[in-house]
């Protein structure tokens, strides 16, 4: 029952209560163990793609909830493009939260251009969402954040035993979803999640050409 109305919570009907938090983000299929470090390799914009996932051990105070901080840094041809943090709390039921990011897209000489896409829960209307629902069933969706204009990201569960295989791991027992947002009309990805991990494989399968493969994983 929780789960549902943390979603309801996600879509607007009240704000987040501390005291529905945990300290720490051990869901299976998104566990965020300070110390860990996720190397995915890929491609975006028809460019080669390395992206470092880092979960650190700094955390983010959002609406009286302390989320744990993510960094990450998108590299595309060898250079650094994106960098971001992202932000993410856990309820006692186990389920993910987003609570925001703050990204930043470099020139070609590692300054800021552009901010587009940032956003934090509880500043200007944005909304955090379910990331990664405690116990999550094919057919449950949801969305992910709302930021009006700028982060609208929305998803659905296809599978609990999809298969997979990427250079780090191969499973036949993964979680896939489907992932879209009504600022990219036409535009789905995919994702694909292994207990113990997280996400091991991401890709555009309509409107676009990006992949994003786990080729190492050091846990912390």
């Amino acid at each position: 029952m929780f789960e549902l109305v943390a979603v309801g919570l996600a879509l607007g009907a009240a704000q987040l209560n501390p005291g529905n938090f945990v300290d720490r983000v051990d869901n299976p299929y998104f566990p965020l163990t300070p110390g860990s470090t996720y190397r995915y390799v890929g491609s975006k914009d028809g460019k080669p793609a390395v992206d470092i996932f880092r979960v650190t051990s700094r955390t983010k105070t959002i609406e009286g909830v302390k989320a744990t901080v993510v960094d990450d840094r998108l590299t595309l041809s060898g250079k650094l493009e994106e960098k971001t943090s992202d932000w993410y709390a856990q309820d006692k039921t186990g389920a993910v939260w987003y609570l925001g990011e703050s990204t930043a897209e470099l020139d070609s000489h590692g300054k800021v251009k552009n901010t587009t896409g940032s956003w934090q829960a509880g500043v200007n209307g944005a909304l955090a969402g379910i990331y990664m629902p405690a116990h999550p069933r094919v057919g449950h969706g949801g969305r992910q954040e709302y930021y009006k204009g700028q982060a609208e990201d929305h998803f659905r569960v296809l599978s609990l035993k999809a298969k997979v295989s990427v250079p780090y791991i191969t499973s036949t027992r993964a979680l896939k979803t489907k992932e879209w947002t009504p600022l990219e009309p036409g535009a789905v990805d995919t994702k694909y999640y292994v207990r113990g991990i997280g996400t091991v494989l991401e890709k555009t399968v309509k409107g676009g050409r990006e992949l994003s493969r786990l080729v190492a994983f050091r846990k912390g």
